[in-house]
């Protein structure tokens, strides 16, 4: 090991971790492969200049826990907006305001400021669909979408498919709607509803039950070379090790053994602390130079605890992400699917909303950047003039333009790059849509005609035999034929799903393992493997009426969303069922229908990315900016919170700006 910052590995090269901080960090993280180095010293006390102007970190304390610059809890105000309308206003006249996009910020910006008595517009680019990254593949719902899978009461999750119990704006949304939720089981569970852990942790050719794992983790540990400091500790109890000492800032361990927050002026103080500290740090930085963790050990918990493709973004990001959210939050879902929200909100402005209006500039006047010409030309009539475009699907293409005295913008920042806006907005704001990160995400969605995840032994003696007698030992002695003829070969299975195209990769890429794993034998939950698929769910619920069920096959990040993204649909979900067949056995494959769903994000031409998240040093550079008013210009998004990807963030978003333009 050289004495310098320089990363290096025994070999003299650059390691492709040390490499990614190396070039995405501002100090290069000093990357060790054997034992754990010191620890650098406790976050710095509030008075210390280094870092981050203190009041900017106490900014995004503020905006994380939710709080006015007076540190005064803002969730009970917006609470009370959701149950009972913006407050009595004193100006008398309605404003007229556009809201451009419909999703779940913009519908419930809409309806606020509606049900207030103002006129609304909602700008959608989509022809036929709201809600954003909410988008739930079923058939029917307000978007009369095609029959997504062989069984029509089957439907499936392209984007958000879980709320915490934590987020209590969505809770408000969700029982004042009258939508029915139930747990959703991020833990597998058996028949009796308790926690099971019996899915599988597939990785460096080795099989093991989360339960063996977390009472056995030896032989999964030393498979990735981990010093034998770690042998005998579970990934996740590694990660909750090193990042508890930067959680005692803000909270501590009760009698109970659970963490509860400090008082709250502590609390802001804590957080504060946190993001001057680490607030332009990679996670792969901190976990190596501040945690002295080793690149093998790093690997385990990337691997294990879904860290791999965000080691080199803000730390934290990912430290706000595992610190609200613990292993005690109750997770739901909602019946129906998560588009039954957008529904709710939509049928209340479905009137204010138009469809297929794709913003292409936004002209507005600002009186501290208003050209004279631009003053001449507009007078004293409306603030904001919106040009739009159709996309011209069903006819020829429309231009459109619209008027307003305000409006919200809720577009990602991803896609607001695209849009012309005069005069330009501040440099601030300017440098954030230039530069606000975006992540990739994908998922593949795989129907059976049977729950095979549920099974026990002899569930699949029964079924296997009904496709052929004797074929259940066919496979567990490795003996089944191989050449594709079994793929959707049960009697449950309806024909014409199954294409040609599907028949041709799978033959190309079908699993070649001949081990046959035990039944899994559990409801929810899900597995997490070194292959292509990297995470998979099972369904928490069984929708009724119906036998089978849609399995997330495969749920992945950056690169590896990526490597997906190159596939087209026909290949994607014979390689994800050999991904799953990699983990649950080959004979999963009598159940397969055919019939899949995929979703990728960044190419997604609505939603440009996953979701905002933030590269090291955005949350003090960049995030002060992004949610001020410009002008009659408001913003509201997810991106414009602290919890980017969860529906929670865009609420706090739209309530926020609902009562910036209402109060005015």
């Amino acid at each position: 090991m050289t004495e310098d910052h320089t990363v290096v590995r025994s070999n003299g090269g650059f390691s492709r971790r040390s490499f990614t901080a190396a070039a995405g960090t501002a100090t290069v993280a000093t990357a060790l492969t054997g034992g754990a180095a010191a620890a650098l010293p406790a976050p710095a006390a509030p008075d210390d200049r280094r870092g981050p102007d203190f009041d900017r970190c106490l900014a995004v304390a503020r905006a994380l826990l939710v709080l006015d610059s007076d540190d005064r809890p803002l969730v009970p105000r917006y609470r009370r907006v959701l149950q009972e309308g913006l407050p009595a206003r004193r100006r008398t006249r309605p404003r007229d305001v556009l809201v451009i996009g419909a999703g779940p910020a913009g519908l419930v910006a809409a309806w606020l400021l509606k049900r207030a008595g103002h006129r609304v517009t909602v700008l959608e680019a989509n022809g036929n669909r709201a809600g954003g990254r909410i988008k739930t593949f079923r058939n029917g719902g307000h978007e009369h979408a095609a029959q997504p899978f062989a069984d029509p009461r089957q439907y499936a999750e392209a984007g958000a498919m879980r709320i915490p119990g934590s987020h209590p704006l969505v809770m408000e949304l969700i029982d004042r709607f009258d939508l029915r939720k139930r747990r959703f089981h991020y833990v597998d569970v058996d028949t009796e509803g308790r926690p099971a852990y019996r899915t599988w942790i597939h990785v460096n050719g080795i099989r093991v039950r989360r339960s063996d794992y977390a009472r056995a983790p030896r032989r999964v540990n030393r498979s990735f070379g981990v010093p034998r400091a770690y042998w005998d500790t579970p990934a996740a109890a590694i990660l909750r090790s090193v990042l508890d000492p930067v959680r005692d800032e803000f909270s501590r361990v009760g009698r109970d053994g659970k963490r509860v927050g400090k008082p709250l002026p502590e609390q802001v103080k804590g957080w504060a602390r946190v993001v001057q500290r680490f607030g332009d740090w990679s996670m792969f930085r901190f976990l190596t130079e501040h945690a002295g963790l080793d690149e093998r050990t790093i690997d385990l918990i990337g691997t294990l605890e879904n860290l791999t493709s965000r080691l080199p973004l803000s730390f934290i990001h990912s430290f706000i992400g595992s610190s609200l959210i613990s292993p005690d939050t109750p997770f739901f879902e909602l019946e129906g699917g998560t588009a039954v929200l957008p529904d709710a909100l939509l049928e209340r402005v479905r009137e204010e909303v138009r469809f297929d209006r794709r913003v292409t500039r936004i002209e507005y006047h600002h009186p501290d950047r208003a050209s004279s010409d631009t003053e001449h030309v507009r007078g004293k009539g409306p603030h904001v003039w919106v040009d739009t475009v159709s996309e011209g699907r069903d006819g020829p293409v429309v231009r459109e333009q619209f008027t307003a005295d305000v409006a919200v913008v809720t577009v990602p920042f991803s896609g607001l790059r695209h849009v012309q806006i005069e005069p330009p907005l501040s440099y601030g704001k300017r440098r954030a849509v230039c530069e606000l990160h975006y992540d990739s995400a994908t998922k593949v969605l795989l129907e059976f005609s049977r729950r095979w995840w549920e099974f026990g032994e002899a569930d699949w003696k029964r079924e296997l035999n009904a496709v052929e007698p004797g074929l259940y030992d066919a496979y567990r002695t490795g003996r089944a034929t191989a050449d594709g003829s079994l793929l959707g070969a049960h009697p449950s299975v309806p024909d014409g799903h199954i294409s040609a195209g599907q028949r041709t990769h799978y033959a190309a890429n079908r699993a070649l393992t001949r081990d046959q794993p035990e039944a899994v034998g559990v409801v929810g939950g899900g597995s997490v493997s070194d292959n292509a698929n990297r995470f998979m769910f099972h369904p928490s619920h069984p929708v009724p009426g119906s036998e089978g069920g849609v399995v997330l096959a495969s749920y992945s990040w950056a690169d590896d969303a990526l490597r997906w993204d190159s596939l087209d649909d026909e290949a994607r979900y014979p390689h994800a069922l050999c991904g799953l067949q990699q983990v649950y056995g080959r004979r999963i494959e009598v159940f397969y229908t055919g019939a899949g769903r995929t979703q990728s994000w960044l190419r997604d031409p609505y939603a440009y990315g996953e979701a905002s998240v933030l590269l090291p040093g955005q949350h003090t550079e960049l995030l002060p900016a992004i949610p001020v008013r410009e002008g009659p210009l408001h913003f509201a998004g997810d991106h414009t919170s602290v919890k980017p990807a969860w529906i929670e963030g865009a609420v706090e978003s739209a309530v926020r700006a609902a009562l910036e333009i209402h109060t005015a």
